[in-house]
């Protein structure tokens, strides 16, 4: 019998990247999958503080061992913004296109586009609390191409190839990318503990 786990998010996207990159060791479910329908508040000011305020409040509040994540793109022109805030980077609504539009607009005429997108994730494992990163390094493109993905990735090629995150299949983008590799970390905790 596959051992659960939660994974604090509802987005459809990010459970079926992580599910793919899991394989059949373990049942993720997803916070709807527990009857959680609340908003998780995300107000800390970095990435493993917010990826272990959504893994804490799973784990309190439901009872389950639970890991959440999170991801920011740093960009070195825009001095590492969006950073923490990529999600919401214009404006609370969680909206890819307007966080593109303004991230492409305050790149423009900056020659330097080198970008690293980070994830960090937490997890609550009996009373323990684990993190696990994966970084991948990249550059922001002139503008968006590709239509895979989510989020950022039609103007993120990461620097090990030609083309954008939205322009890969999803075996070669979790192959390579920064939720990849932290999952991967993950995924080899879980299976030796």
């Amino acid at each position: 019998m596959k051992r659960e786990i939660v994974f604090a998010t509802n987005n459809p996207h990010k459970l079926q990247e992580l599910r793919q990159i899991a394989g059949d060791s373990w049942s993720i479910l997803s916070l709807n999958d527990i009857g959680c329908h609340e908003d998780i508040p995300e107000t800390a000011d970095t990435l493993e503080g917010n990826a272990e305020l959504k893994a804490r409040f799973v784990k309190e509040k439901y009872g389950y061992d639970c890991f959440a994540d999170d991801t920011g793109l740093m960009v070195d022109a825009l001095g590492g913004a969006p950073g923490v805030y990529s999600a919401r980077y214009a404006g609370p609504g969680h909206d890819s296109l307007a966080n593109m539009a303004l991230l492409l607009e305050n790149m423009r005429g900056k020659a330097d586009r080198a970008a690293r997108f980070r994830t960090v994730i937490a997890l609550i494992q009996g009373d323990g609390l684990h993190l696990f990163e994966g970084v991948v390094e990249g550059e922001i493109t002139l503008e968006p191409a590709g239509c895979a993905g989510f989020g950022y990735d039609p103007v993120f090629k990461p620097a090990e190839s030609t083309v954008t995150f939205a322009e890969m299949d999803a075996d070669a983008k979790n192959a390579i990318s920064h939720r990849g590799r932290a999952t991967a970390k993950l995924i080899d905790y879980l299976k030796n503990n």
